[in-house]
């Protein structure tokens, strides 16, 4: 039994909250049968007598809530997410595997899709991964003029690393042939030198429009503008989707002036109910620095974290640096964002302000360049609780680990996404690829877990990744490597709620049920430590509760 954590009589109703059974993911206390709320806060945690008689001496009468047959667990923490980027896309026509096996489907939903916008609204659409189509390739922009020549016409990639315009766009914003390649970007051509339509990385920027977000070379563009309301609409989109599935924290890994301004307007109307720490793009370091957000800043709903870095691309979309060319396609080595000592700069400088940095890297050279970047900065600026993070971690080298282990750094992993591509992965570098995330390999090094969706890349689904976190087993049935690669269900939850809080360097008020801290959790419908591990992500989300209230609740059958 925990000790009774202060209580203020003008906090909101006190709650006793009981279930089947509540995992705590609290080493002190992992079981308990009640929790007791008020204020938002936890304020004791046991049986359900011990709760009462907590309730007693503190002279509080809770209301109840019991949730019998259920298990409670802490809110899930997805601390690697793109909210406002994951509502937009909401928005926008969905032509993923699941609505489009191939090119000519991909564009009939486009051209519904026009039916339903204003003559020259630009026409998106989302979620193609080439490899998954029946061509086995990328669109061209000849094909996605067959949906619209006089609109811009733009389909993401599942990666969000770019995807393919059609010749409107291009001619809009001045790209021809003779156009240069940015600096880490790419507009792709084909064997004569003639633009395809694929556009990847930093050449995104041209999307954003002539006063849009411009990111330079510090990572993909995604940032594409919408008016304010219409930005608020796609946050309570997303929003609804998060606390649907149990999230109640994320981190937003990529925070633009764009981000920054929607997210003020929504907690000033009040709507904010999901707490996001932000992670500003590293284009905005000086600013970030100028301005003074370099030590703890906001409010449990909102605060800056740190700064989002890029290392290298994706393997979705083979932007990710292999410099031995892919399997898949020799001719593509895939890029580095910065060279090794410009990046190393802006890992210092960031480090130097006491600013935590998350980095985007795929590949085994990236990766080396990151820890190579924060064991120099750890060595001239020796931190012990610098937590800096290496974001997806896809394909490090065993040594690699081994140096994150010494120097503290934390990767934070997506489970699906070798769930939902994993075999992509194999095809397009070879048999390095059954390793992606090696999540075994990291705890049998002593190197913490964190597992997140990158939302919209993967749908905000805490127990889907748990589940594939736990089988390494993907969609289409496929086990990704040997059984070393995988981990406990008990490691994997943790993984997904305190790691994911000491991540973010949030554990003293969330990712576990504990006297103290913050009244976030979620009820699910059977416990995730013992149904059959191919059945965890079919567990119902019941509940999620946020500072001691329901913000979901699943519809009664």
């Amino acid at each position: 039994m925990r000790h009774l954590a202060t209580y203020d009589a003008r906090d909101s109703t006190p709650t006793i909250v009981t279930a089947d059974v509540i995992l705590t993911i609290d080493d002190d206390n992992p079981h308990a049968e009640a929790l007791l709320t008020a204020g938002g806060t936890i304020l004791a945690v046991g049986t359900l007598a011990e709760v009462e008689e907590q309730a007693r001496e503190a002279g509080i009468e809770p209301q109840r809530a019991d949730f019998p047959g259920a298990t409670i667990v802490p809110g899930f923490i997805d601390a690697h997410a793109h909210p406002l980027m994951y509502g937009q896309l909401l928005t926008w026509v969905d032509v993923s595997p699941a609505k489009a096996a191939s090119i000519p489907e991909i564009v009939e939903l486009m051209r519904e899709g026009a039916q339903r916008l204003p003559a020259g609204v630009p026409l998106r659409g989302y979620g193609y991964e080439q490899r998954n189509l029946a061509e086995r390739r990328h669109p061209t922009k000849e094909e996605l003029d067959l949906i619209a020549t006089d609109r811009e016409v733009y389909i993401m990639n599942a990666s969000g690393h770019g995807g393919v315009v059609n010749s409107f766009t291009l001619a809009k914003y001045g790209i021809t042939r003779d156009s240069p390649n940015p600096e880490g970007g790419e507009f792709f051509r084909d064997a004569d030198g003639e633009l395809t339509g694929e556009l990847s990385d930093a050449a995104c920027n041209v999307l954003t429009g002539l006063h849009g977000v411009k990111i330079g070379h510090h990572g993909p563009n995604f940032h594409l503008g919408d008016e304010p309301a219409e930005h608020q609409r796609q946050l309570d989109i997303a929003q609804r989707e998060f606390l649907s599935a149990g999230v109640t924290a994320l981190g937003d890994a990529q925070v633009s002036k764009r981000e920054f301004a929607a997210y003020l307007a929504m907690a000033d109307r009040g709507e904010l109910s999901v707490r996001v720490s932000m992670y500003f793009l590293s284009h905005l370091l000086d600013q970030v620095i100028d301005l003074g957000l370099t030590g703890p800043f906001g409010n449990a709903f909102l605060s800056v974290a740190g700064i989002k870095l890029y290392a290298d691309g994706t393997l979705g979309g083979w932007t990710a640096y292999f410099p031995e060319g892919y399997v898949g396609d020799p001719c593509r080595t895939g890029q580095l964002y910065h060279e090794p000592a410009e990046y190393a700069g802006l890992v210092a400088k960031a480090h130097a302000a006491g600013l935590q940095t998350a980095t985007h890297a795929q590949s085994p050279t990236a990766i080396a360049m990151v820890v190579d970047a924060v064991e120099q900065v750890l060595t001239e600026r020796p931190d012990a609780d610098a937590r800096h993070r290496i974001e997806h971690c896809g394909l490090p080298a065993v040594e690699e680990i081994q140096r994150m282990a010494r120097l503290g750094i934390r990767p934070v992993n997506q489970t699906q996404h070798y769930y939902n591509w994993g075999e992509g992965v194999e095809q397009a570098i070879g048999t390095p690829g059954e390793r992606f995330n090696p999540l075994g390999e990291f705890i049998e090094a002593g190197v913490p877990v964190t597992i997140s969706s990158d939302a919209p890349v993967a749908e905000p689904r805490p127990l889907e990744a748990i589940q594939a976190a736990v089988t390494r087993v993907t969609r289409r049935g496929h086990k990704l490597g040997p059984d070393s690669l995988r981990i406990s269900a008990e490691q994997a939850l943790r993984a997904h709620t305190l790691e994911g809080a000491i991540t973010l360097g949030r554990e003293n008020e969330l990712g576990s049920l504990a006297a103290g801290k913050r009244a976030d959790f979620v009820v699910l419908g059977a416990n995730p430590l013992t149904v059959e591990a191919e059945t965890i992500a079919t567990i119902p989300v019941q509940a999620t509760w946020v500072d001691g209230s329901p913000r979901f609740a699943a519809a009664a059958n």
